[in-house]
Protein backbone atom coordinates (compact mmCIF):
# COMPACT_ATOMS: atom_id res chain seq x y z
CA UNK A 1 0.00 0.00 0.00
CA UNK A 2 2.92 2.67 0.87
CA UNK A 3 4.62 1.28 -2.30
CA UNK A 4 1.46 2.59 -4.58
CA UNK A 5 1.32 6.09 -2.43
CA UNK A 6 4.73 6.39 -3.02
CA UNK A 7 4.21 5.41 -6.93
CA UNK A 8 1.32 7.46 -7.48
CA UNK A 9 2.99 10.74 -5.62
CA UNK A 10 6.52 9.97 -8.09
CA UNK A 11 3.74 10.49 -10.63
CA UNK A 12 2.69 13.83 -8.95
CA UNK A 13 5.76 15.15 -9.65
CA UNK A 14 6.81 14.43 -12.59
CA UNK A 15 3.44 15.29 -14.57
CA UNK A 16 3.75 19.10 -12.60
CA UNK A 17 7.24 19.37 -14.08
CA UNK A 18 5.76 18.61 -17.40
CA UNK A 19 2.73 21.13 -16.86
CA UNK A 20 0.27 18.42 -16.68
CA UNK A 21 -1.84 20.22 -13.77
CA UNK A 22 -4.96 17.97 -13.56
CA UNK A 23 -2.66 14.88 -13.61
CA UNK A 24 -0.47 15.85 -10.76
CA UNK A 25 -3.62 16.84 -8.40
CA UNK A 26 -5.46 13.56 -9.43
CA UNK A 27 -2.50 11.49 -8.66
CA UNK A 28 -1.59 13.07 -5.44
CA UNK A 29 -4.91 13.21 -4.19
CA UNK A 30 -4.53 9.21 -4.95
CA UNK A 31 -1.33 8.88 -3.01
CA UNK A 32 -3.39 10.98 -0.04
CA UNK A 33 -5.58 8.41 0.20
CA UNK A 34 -3.71 5.20 -0.28
CA UNK A 35 -1.36 6.97 2.64
CA UNK A 36 -4.15 7.52 4.57
CA UNK A 37 -5.55 3.86 4.47
CA UNK A 38 -2.19 3.07 4.74
CA UNK A 39 -1.90 4.29 8.21
CA UNK A 40 -5.10 3.38 9.17
CA UNK A 41 -4.24 -0.46 8.20
CA UNK A 42 -1.35 0.27 10.52
CA UNK A 43 -2.80 1.17 13.63
CA UNK A 44 -5.08 -1.41 13.39
CA UNK A 45 -2.69 -4.04 13.29
CA UNK A 46 -0.58 -2.37 15.92
CA UNK A 47 -3.78 -2.34 18.01
CA UNK A 48 -4.56 -5.47 17.16
CA UNK A 49 -1.34 -6.86 17.92
CA UNK A 50 -1.07 -5.18 21.28
CA UNK A 51 -4.46 -6.52 22.33
CA UNK A 52 -3.56 -9.94 21.76
CA UNK A 53 -1.20 -9.95 24.44
CA UNK A 54 0.67 -13.39 25.19
CA UNK A 55 -0.48 -16.51 25.57
CA UNK A 56 0.46 -19.36 27.32
CA UNK A 57 3.92 -20.70 25.67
Amino acid sequence: MLRWALIFFIVAIIAAILGFGGIAGAATQIAKVLFLIFIIMFLVSLIMHLAKGKGPV
